[in-house]
Formats: C-alpha cells, structure tokens, sequence
C-alpha cells in the first residue's frame, strides 16, 4: 500500500483466531520481541507477492508448527504503533492438523469468549477480543 510522502507505509500482518472446542488460541509475546509479555492472536508478517492466507498457514507453521486446513476471512483493521502503522488481517481457523507446539519460547493459552482478560491482549486487538464472544463461527 502506497504511503504520503515522510510517512510509513503499512505493515501488512494476518492473524489467526485459532478454535479448538470454542476456546481461541492466543501466544504471549516472547521476551526479546517487540511488545514482550503482550498476548496476542498468531500470525505474523505477509512477505511481498505472498497471498494472506498462505502468509497465516506459513507464519503458524513457523511458529507453532501445525497446519491450518480451514481458515475464513474475518476483518481488516489499521492501527498505529509508535513504531508505525500496522494493517491487520484477521482470520478465523476453524480446522488444523497437528499439535501446537510454541517453536520461538511463546507461551500459550486457549481463552473462552468472553472471558478473556483484554487488558492482556495488544492494543491492536482491544476490540477484537470482546467481538469474539459473539455467535462464533461454525467448528
């Protein structure tokens, strides 16, 4: 996405909303990351060409090592950081194959709608959090 002239352009990011027995997953940002000890949803950076949803399949493999068989487009949203704007692709992830298993020290919790704390959740997704408690996608 083109940007004003001096200003950043958006970092295009997808993010999972990860369901398993109608609890989502959520990853705790690591130390030595950027926003440490934030939780947030798992994804990561689209690289240039790349599809969104081959960039979630791709950053939940690297990072969590396990394989998204169904995903569904959500939302996009744009935030901005200090460090610069952030365009947010959410998805939800209705089926997967294998285990998670947290491959860069992250840990890991399955929340229930609703019930999740947001104030532990990154910025970005203040909103996305309470939006989930309502009626969830079909598992």
């Amino acid at each position: 996405m083109s940007s004003a002239p001096g200003t950043l352009p958006d970092l295009e990011v997808v993010a999972g909303v990860v369901w398993r027995a109608g609890r989502f997953l959520a990853v705790e940002r690591p130390e030595g990351k950027a926003h440490a000890g934030w939780w947030e949803f798992p994804g990561g950076k689209v690289e240039p060409g790349e599809g969104l949803a081959s960039a979630l399949i791709r950053e939940l493999q690297e990072e969590l090592s396990f394989t998204s068989t169904q995903l569904i487009f959500w939302r996009e949203k744009r935030f901005v950081y200090p460090q610069g704007p952030v365009r947010l692709h959410f998805f939800h992830v209705t089926a997967f194959t294998g285990e998670v298993v947290p491959l860069e020290g992250q840990r890991f919790a399955w929340f229930t709608p609703g019930e999740a704390d947001v104030s532990i959740f990154l910025p970005a997704n203040a909103d996305i959090v309470p939006a989930l408690a309502w009626p969830l996608p079909v598992e």
